[in-house]
């Protein structure tokens, strides 16, 4: 399993918004990862006072950067961009202290697009599950036309 160390040497992410802690492929087009919610993470700030809840936006990130695990070895120089949310389902709450155990895989793919699922538990407990799509795009020092 990579840590965050070695995650910042293959995913393009950086703090803040590198959230996830662990990942590692399982398969060629599977992918595990966990994140840690300790509290003190800047989008739990304000969501909601008194009763911290991770956004459900934040959660489907993390199941993204799980999945880019996937391409590491050969997306150099390329940057994954979310192309399509579909069939997003929240069935539980993540809050300080949880750790969210997440599952990927790639679906299908006609490069640079890639289709895949992910679900998020917290204890066996499925808290998260989509259908999401990404481009990986030629990085050119932000001038990407695609939004993320």
């Amino acid at each position: 399993m990579m840590n965050r160390e070695t995650l910042r040497t293959l995913l393009p992410h950086r703090e803040p918004m590198l959230l996830i802690d662990e990942a590692e492929r399982t398969e060629p087009e599977r992918a595990v990862g966990r994140v840690h919610i300790k509290g003190d993470e800047w989008f739990l700030q304000g969501h909601f006072p008194g009763n911290p809840v991770v956004p459900g936006v934040m959660l489907c990130e993390m199941l993204a950067q799980t999945c880019c695990v996937l391409f590491s070895a050969e997306s150099e120089g390329l940057t994954p961009f979310f192309t399509g949310l579909d069939k997003v389902r929240f069935k539980g709450q993540v809050k300080p202290g949880d750790t969210l155990e997440i599952e990927c895989a790639i679906t299908r793919s006609k490069a640079p697009f890639y289709f895949a699922s992910g679900k998020g538990s917290v204890g066996g407990k499925l808290c998260v599950s989509a259908d999401f799509s990404f481009a990986l795009i030629k990085a050119d020092g932000g001038k990407q036309e695609t939004n993320s």
